[in-house]
């Protein structure tokens, strides 16, 4: 990110043009996120407005918005797409969505939550819309292609995991049960909306594929990032522990690439994070799961 396309202050500049555009107030911005997506809450305009961070990754942006039309049609546990024609927006080589604003609520979701909107979101009706497969290492890819401050020894490290994982990926898949997948589960981006309903957010990564998927973040994170017994209530909640499944091995390698690879788009914007991606890379490369990792976004927050 050398040249400055995916700074802060780019995306500050894209969110005031956007705001500009539909003519809604963003003086009272409020950063969410800043990682793969600036994601920033306008709430005078009851909006919250998702800025893509990479331009290798449109395409699921542009699915984000079939999904969102999709999602009200049959009253999925999900946030809702905002009331703008043409999404998503086009800002110069930036793409854009618009959700409505959820306030956040005192009695914040919880682990035992997700399980039960996840059961809910795995029983949907198959989606009437295309929706790739689980595709976690091409998605490593196209990040780590986009990702201009990665030492080329780091790539190369990370290209050759994806080559090692990719086969173990693929017969995952063609073996599997697909169902709709939401590909991100975790408290995070669960909201409670004003009629106490808890509702899922951020559709970058839903897909289709097995519903394993969503059990492993939690699962995968209990390793990384401390224990904290949330995969043990995510496993009561949902009806299934994932760690006893077949299929965990892959699945937790795949959630590392994810883990690892989600920082590469700030390694030179946001200070900490290379620092922090550093740590990542090497530990999992040697399996200490006795190293205790920090959120990216953590770094977003204090820069």
């Amino acid at each position: 990110m050398s040249n400055g396309r995916f700074t802060e202050e780019r995306m500050r500049a894209a969110m005031s043009a956007i705001g500009d555009r539909l003519g809604i107030e963003v003086e009272d911005a409020e950063t969410l996120h800043m990682a793969n997506n600036a994601v920033y809450a306008l709430p005078s305009a009851g909006v919250v407005l998702r800025i893509t961070r990479s331009n290798r990754l449109h395409d699921r942006i542009r699915k984000g918005a079939r999904l969102g039309r999709w999602f009200a049609e049959v009253d999925a546990p999900t946030i809702r797409l905002a009331a703008i024609s043409d999404q998503p927006l086009i800002y110069e080589d930036l793409l854009a969505t618009v959700w409505e604003y959820v306030l956040p609520s005192p009695n914040a979701p919880s682990t035992d939550d997700l399980g039960r909107v996840l059961r809910e979101f795995h029983n949907l009706p198959t989606p009437t819309i295309a929706l790739p497969d689980w595709d976690p290492v091409g998605t490593a890819r196209k990040r780590i292609a986009d990702a201009e401050a990665l030492r080329a020894a780091d790539r190369q490290a990370l290209l050759e995991w994806c080559d090692r994982l990719e086969p173990e990926v693929e017969a995952l898949v063609a073996d599997a049960t697909r169902t709709l997948v939401h590909g991100d589960a975790h408290v995070g981006n669960l909201l409670r909306r004003p009629d106490d309903r808890v509702v899922l957010c951020d559709f970058d990564s839903t897909c289709l594929g097995p519903a394993g998927v969503d059990l492993a973040a939690v699962a995968a994170a209990e390793i990384w990032f401390g224990s904290t017994g949330e995969h043990e209530r995510l496993a009561a909640a949902y009806g299934h522990d994932i760690t006893t499944d077949p299929a965990w091995p892959v699945l937790r390698q795949a959630r590392e690439l994810t883990f690892v690879v989600g920082g590469v788009p700030l390694l030179a914007s946001t200070p900490g994070v290379a620092e922090q991606f550093r740590l990542r890379l090497d530990s999992v490369m040697a399996n200490d799961t006795g190293v205790t990792w920090t959120p990216y976004a953590a770094y977003a927050k204090m820069s």
